[in-house]
């Protein structure tokens, strides 16, 4: 028999829950965030989190990016959507999100510490080895520099 919280919880949840994910691009750099709760708590990821009920998933990523850098986004394309399974010392499943992950730009504010994060911060591409990212977040950026042009009328650098 398999264990679950209650049906509004992350952790040991009955079905996996649905987030999404902003790789937010400035020229050569990145915007990440590092992680003020579990899971993962103190890694550098992407901003965002869970999609709540009625929301669309444009509408979560940039409620998401506001609360997490003060930042108002662009939501462009689906660079990827990752499952994020961790299980406890047991086995049993931890936490289990779907993540859609957008390509996003800024359209307005400054960037800045908000709720759910310890820090934030413009991260050259070239310096992302220097930090700890979450598992396959760095695939997920190159990809999105990788995309033959970006959204909005600019190009990859």
């Amino acid at each position: 028999m398999t264990v679950h919280a209650d049906a509004g919880s992350r952790q040991f949840p009955a079905r996996p829950i649905v987030a999404v994910g902003a790789v937010i691009i400035d020229g050569t750099r990145v915007l990440l965030v590092k992680r003020g709760r579990e899971p993962l708590k103190g890694d550098w990821s992407l901003p965002g989190g869970a999609v709540e009920i009625g929301e669309t998933l444009c509408a979560a990523v940039v409620r998401e990016v506001r609360e997490e850098t003060c930042l108002d986004v662009a939501v462009g394309p689906v660079i990827e959507v990752v499952d994020r399974i961790r299980p406890d010392a047991a086995g049993r499943i931890e936490y289990h999100y779907v993540i859609v992950d957008y390509l996003c730009r800024v359209h307005g504010g400054t960037a800045a510490c908000g709720s759910d994060a310890e820090a934030v911060e413009w991260i050259e591409r070239t310096d992302l080895v220097r930090y700890s990212i979450t598992p396959g977040v760095a695939a997920i950026i190159e990809k999105a520099f990788a995309a033959p042009t970006y959204p909005f009328g600019f190009q990859a650098k």
